[in-house]
């Protein structure tokens, strides 16, 4: 299996965030991919394919303000990294904005997600590092691209969740574009993809499929139940399976295996997984119970369908035992 991966994807470290009513220290730290690189060994470094596949997903506004975020608000006359106070819930009006406090409650959804000075170099590299395992896997090759930070809460035209740009919709609109009829994604993190979900929502050609902690009790909160479907076009290409806090390998690869029924009915001609290991039985911010055994297990039943995949990290907070899951999940493919 090739793995793909760019140094640049540990420039981004914001101080802290701010998480359940306090300052906390920032969860989505460099330390992950570190660990993760100590367990898999040699990786390649990702062709630069520059910002053409990111704007077919994103939002040219916003990647604007991704890169030009942190220079904005050092002129402000502010300290620390971006973060935002105020958010456009009540109506979101197409109104043109000038200070950065406003710019940042336009393009986020909420404040565990700061923006540095690092910010886009990391997210930038971290697409390349999508793109370039996407076009492995589409070339006849097995790949796994180290994504970091993750991205499957980054919309169009927002970061959230940790999240800055959306690798799992960044890469599947680059198979669409490299002749793939149908693509699928798989999201198998704690946490609802409502990124990646809102990015397809309503098309037909992109399959999504969630596997994930309910939103009725976990971030974040809004989406992810069951009766979202998808609109228009995209009516039965949204698939979310909602699991209780407390959710043990039997019944997680239960939920998968109904997803990957929906999957193969509509027949797709590349996978994507967007894998997350928050979901293990130790990690500090989530609260299913898998081992690292039962990755293993998990990945085997995606890789006996026998669809062409390609594997994106999302989450997974345990640091000292990260290398360990993403090594028995890459095990089973």
């Amino acid at each position: 299996m090739r793995l793909f991966f760019d140094s640049r994807q540990r420039l981004h470290a914001p101080a802290r965030e701010f998480h359940n009513g306090g300052w906390t220290p920032y969860a989505e730290v460099p330390e992950r991919v570190v660990a993760i690189l100590a367990a898999l060994g040699p990786v390649e470094a990702p062709a630069d394919t520059g910002e053409a596949p990111i704007l077919r997903v994103h939002d040219a506004g916003y990647v604007d303000f991704l890169k030009s975020a942190y220079d904005r608000w050092v002129a402000a006359g502010r300290d620390g990294d971006v973060i935002a106070y105020a958010w456009p819930v009540v109506r979101r009006r197409d109104v043109r904005l000038e200070r950065i406090d406003a710019l940042a409650g336009r393009y986020t959804m909420d404040a565990v997600t700061p923006l540095t000075a690092d910010t886009w170099a990391s997210a930038y590299w971290n697409a390349q590092t999508a793109l370039a395992a996407t076009r492995a896997v589409l070339d006849g090759d097995k790949a796994f691209a180290l994504c970091r930070p993750p991205g499957h809460h980054a919309g169009a035209d927002y970061a959230g969740g940790y999240c800055h740009l959306n690798t799992a919709a960044i890469a599947a609109q680059a198979a669409r574009d490299a002749g793939c009829a149908r693509v699928a994604i798989l999201d198998i993190d704690y946490h609802h993809g409502n990124g990646t979900q809102d990015i397809f929502w309503d098309r037909g050609d992109v399959f999504y499929a969630s596997l994930h902690a309910d939103p009725a009790t976990d971030f974040p909160f809004y989406w992810g139940h069951a009766d979202e479907v998808g609109e228009g076009a995209g009516v039965g290409t949204t698939l979310n399976l909602p699991l209780p806090q407390g959710t043990r390998l039997e019944g997680f690869r239960a939920a998968q295996g109904q997803a990957l029924d929906a999957i193969a009915r509509f027949a797709p001609d590349l996978l994507i997984v967007s894998y997350g290991a928050d979901t293990w039985e130790g990690d500090p911010i989530s609260k299913f119970v898998l081992t690292t055994c039962d990755y293993a297990v998990l990945a085997r039943d995606i890789a006996g369908c026998g669809w062409p995949t390609v594997t994106l990290m999302e989450g997974g907070y345990a640091v000292d035992a990260l290398g360990a899951n993403v090594a028995s999940f890459l095990s089973g493919l």
